[in-house]
């Protein structure tokens, strides 16, 4: 069945709104964030934002460091053990291949650019011969060649100037050969960084390059940066006029969001990142007082194999899950007992046919200039 969007909210916030309830990397010392490091983001709602405001009227410098609340720390007996460590990057590779062999993510996103895609970007540019585009975090290019021919097909005639941020060398490889492999793109120039977002926007703000883009996307990129806050802004910052930032990230309503909040500390860290969902990049957003509306869509992954001890598939799918290498035979017994258990229950499963479903829902968020 194919995913169906559902528009979720369309806000002009106002500034300093909720001052304090915008996104924190706050510092957990007793424990880790299983796969994207030890800094983790912390939300206020609105009310404790009010409680709190004497100590803080900034939203641009008021940073929290809070430690994590005992109640939801399991028995150390069954965290992170010697044994455990994290995936590198040959081994997230082929965790996160299988993740994409099970699940419907790629579909889910194909199913955003036919349905609402092209009314988004038709507006962009007001009619400039020439459309720039930047990819954040790109990969491998899969989805921007997909949202370079949208953009094409509703500005017939514009050069399409592509940029590329994007650290991995081997995906700027693939990137390239995608490119070869795609004849019918036309009028289509592409440059390349080989940076971190990080990286790119310390260089453009110690070269004092004030560059802007008609159309910039942040595709599942934002859980590695060090300050999702001063990342957004950074990047609406480089929106032209009559521009768009689209933001593709885990839902608040996926399955992820319920297994991250209780297992986050039990696993070993990697590099630095946070665990962060659709309602974390709103409160930021709302923070900053900008436009924005956003589009959800279902999103399903089959985990079935992940709860038979030995499989294959269901060891990429726990390694994936956890970030962790071999988590299967590495992991005490109680942990991987528990997390099972977690994934099974109904706020992050549903079962159909005897396969345990796991729902991995996304939100796009497109921000307007």
């Amino acid at each position: 069945m194919e995913p169906v969007a559902k528009v979720k909210r369309f806000c002009k916030a106002k500034p300093n709104q909720i001052t304090d309830g915008c996104l924190r990397a706050g510092v957990f010392p007793k424990g880790f964030c299983p796969m994207n490091g030890s800094r983790l983001p912390l939300v206020r709602t609105a009310h404790e934002a009010d409680a709190r405001k004497s100590k803080s009227e900034s939203f641009e410098t008021d940073v929290l460091l809070n430690s994590l609340d005992d109640s939801v720390l399991l028995p150390k007996e069954i965290c992170v053990t010697p044994s455990m460590r994290s995936l590198r990057a040959e081994e997230y590779t082929r965790a996160f291949q299988s993740f994409l062999d099970h699940s419907t993510e790629h579909q889910c996103m194909d199913q955003f650019n036919k349905t609402e895609l092209p009314n988004i970007v038709a507006s962009v540019g007001n009619g400039k011969s020439t459309i720039s585009v930047l990819g954040v975090g790109s990969g491998t290019g899969e989805q921007d060649l997909k949202m370079i021919r949208i953009i094409q097909s509703q500005h017939p005639g514009a050069f399409i100037a592509n940029e590329v941020i994007e650290p991995n060398p081997h995906h700027i490889l693939a990137y390239k050969e995608a490119i070869k492999n795609s004849p019918d793109l036309k009028n289509v120039s592409f440059t390349w960084h080989q940076q971190t977002s990080m990286e790119y926007e310390k260089q453009a703000k110690e070269g004092n390059v004030e560059k802007k883009y008609d159309f910039i996307h942040l595709i599942q990129m934002l859980y590695r940066v060090e300050n999702i806050a001063n990342t957004i802004k950074f990047f609406h910052s480089c929106l032209d006029c009559y521009a768009k930032l689209l933001i593709i990230i885990l839902s608040g309503n996926s399955g992820w969001a319920s297994i991250w909040k209780k297992y986050r500390h039990c696993l070993p860290p990697t590099d630095s990142g946070h665990y962060i969902t659709a309602d974390d990049i709103k409160v930021v957003l709302e923070g900053m007082g900008v436009k924005y509306q956003v589009y959800d869509f279902p999103s399903v992954w089959d985990i079935t194999e992940c709860f038979i001890d030995g499989d294959t598939t269901g060891g990429h799918t726990l390694d994936f899950l956890t970030g962790t290498k071999d988590f299967m035979n590495t992991a005490p017994l109680g942990l991987k007992q528990q997390l099972r258990q977690a994934l099974g229950q109904p706020e992050c499963s549903t079962k159909k046919d005897g396969r345990i479903i796991f729902r991995n829902d996304l939100s796009m968020i497109v921000v307007s200039s």
